[in-house]
């Protein structure tokens, strides 16, 4: 493997999302960096605003488990594909990658989008939030909640296709809760389901 490193003795890296594709954020490493981000599968950085090595997550707990490590064509820059725990941002977004200039519409990342709300009214408590407050309620709550709809979507299915639509949108919808309160990430998620298709 050669990796072009600058003048600094630094190389960017991209970590992506390994299950939704979305990209999380941008950091540099150095040769040490990526000796350890290859041995642990956990990604390691270096700060140049510190001047040190970073291990992504040692302080908040949002590790980055490196599950691809690719570099581009010109052999500068770093691709790491991973699972995140918790959010990639310091500012506790998700993706760092959140001031949108335009976006077209694509409702294939509906599921990831719908994620990433619930994740951030966990983070960021919002007054008035319904998700919110199923998060106070607590568990028990939840899972009435999942419940409650699964039933439902039984009865929709039963009286109509539009019934089945909206019924089948709140069961996902709370079961997305239920997943982000257990610290469940949708890339388990799509793992465990890619299992499925063996």
């Amino acid at each position: 493997m050669e990796i072009k490193y600058n003048q600094e003795g630094l190389v960017p890296a991209i970590a992506q999302d390994i299950a939704t594709g979305k990209v999380l954020m941008l950091a540099y490493m150095n040769a040490e960096a990526v000796a350890l981000t290859l041995e642990k599968k956990i990604a390691h950085y270096y700060s140049r605003s510190r001047q040190k090595l970073w291990l992504k997550g040692e302080t908040s707990g949002n590790i980055q488990e490196v599950k691809g490590f690719y570099y581009d064509c010109d052999h500068d820059t770093i691709l790491l594909k991973v699972n995140q725990t918790g959010v990639a941002c310091h500012t506790g977004s998700y993706s760092c990658f959140f001031n949108k200039v335009f976006d077209e519409v694509d409702k294939s990342g509906t599921l990831d989008k719908l994620y990433e709300v619930i994740l951030d009214r966990k983070v960021h408590p919002r007054e008035g939030s319904y998700t919110n407050y199923l998060f106070e309620k607590g568990i028990d709550k939840i899972l009435k909640k999942v419940g409650e709809e699964s039933a439902e979507v039984i009865i929709g299915a039963k009286n109509s296709r539009e019934e089945l639509i909206y019924e089948s949108g709140d069961l996902i919808y709370h079961l997305m809760v239920l997943l982000v309160n257990e610290g469940i990430t949708l890339g388990d998620l799509y793992e465990e389901l890619s299992q499925r298709m063996k």
